[in-house]
Parts: C-alpha cells; sequence; structure tokens
C-alpha cells in the first residue's frame, strides 16, 4: 500500500517541484517536469508529457500521448483527447529562435479537446473568435508569419 494519495506508475519519470494532487493517476512512461501542478482526480495517460510551468485543475483527463508545453493552462474538468499537442509558440521554425516569445495557452473549465489536434498557444480555444466545437487551422509561411484560414475564410490574430 502506497503512502500518497495518488499513483505514479513504477515507469513514469516525475521530477523535483511538482504537485500532484489527491486521487490522481500518472501512467505509463508519463514525464512531469519542475513546476508543474496537477489538480486532484486528474489521469495522465500513457506516454503524456507535462510541463515545466503547467497547470492542470481538478478532474482533467490527458489521454495517451499528449503533450502540455511551458505555459499551458487546464481549468477543472478539461478532457484532452489522444496525441493532442500543445504549442507555446505562436509561429514556430526550425530555424528562428522563439524561446523569448513563449506565451500562454488557457484551456476553459469542462472543454474537450478531441484525438490529435494541435492548439497553438494564445488559448484560441477559449476566446469567442473560435467556438469550442469548429475546427481551426493556421497555416505558417517560411518568414514565420501566419496565414490563417477557417473554412476558407481568413481568420482573425491576436
Amino acid at each position: 500500500m502506497s503512502d500518497t494519495p495518488y499513483f505514479i506508475h513504477e515507469s513514469a519519470y516525475v521530477d523535483k517541484d511538482v504537485e500532484i494532487g489527491e486521487g490522481s493517476k500518472i501512467w505509463h512512461f508519463v514525464h512531469v517536469l519542475p513546476n508543474t501542478k496537477i489538480g486532484r482526480g486528474c489521469v495522465l495517460g500513457q506516454n503524456v508529457m507535462a510541463g515545466p510551468h503547467v497547470t492542470m485543475g481538478d478532474n482533467c483527463k490527458v489521454q495517451n500521448n499528449v503533450a502540455l508545453y511551458k505555459g499551458v493552462v487546464l481549468e477543472e474538468g478539461v478532457f484532452c483527447g489522444p496525441s493532442c499537442v500543445f504549442t507555446n509558440v505562436l509561429t514556430p521554425r526550425a530555424e528562428i529562435e522563439r524561446k523569448d516569445e513563449f506565451g500562454e495557452t488557457l484551456v476553459k473549465r469542462g472543454a474537450t479537446i478531441g484525438a490529435k489536434p494541435t492548439d497553438r498557444l494564445d488559448g484560441f480555444l477559449s476566446t469567442s473568435r473560435i467556438g469550442l466545437h469548429e475546427p481551426a487551422v493556421w497555416w505558417i509561411d517560411r518568414a514565420g508569419l501566419v496565414i490563417p484560414t477557417y473554412d476558407g475564410k481568413q481568420c482573425a490574430v491576436a
């Protein structure tokens, strides 16, 4: 019997300076990086990567192979489907350093994100520009500039 009020699978790796709420479960091959806060009753499925500086509210469910990069905030009761990926740079490019542009992505209480989407920073899921149940595509040119489209129409960009 474990002395901790949460479960961590033996293959998971949890760094120092991590807070884990009561009743949470961290499964196979998960990596939780420093300064990450996991609420009560959360489930992190196989091969999830969270952090650093990620916050999850109570009762979040993060399915297998999800990446929660620096700056992601999940409010209470958020569901992230399998292989969902969050970015923390609006226009990532391999040849352009953008670490000074890391931003926050806020996913509002009770939101559901389906399997395998990629969500950009700036929390478009929590704004009125694009609703929770509407798909969005953000194209990026070679210079790292956004060419946004939505259902064939140009999107507003923050």
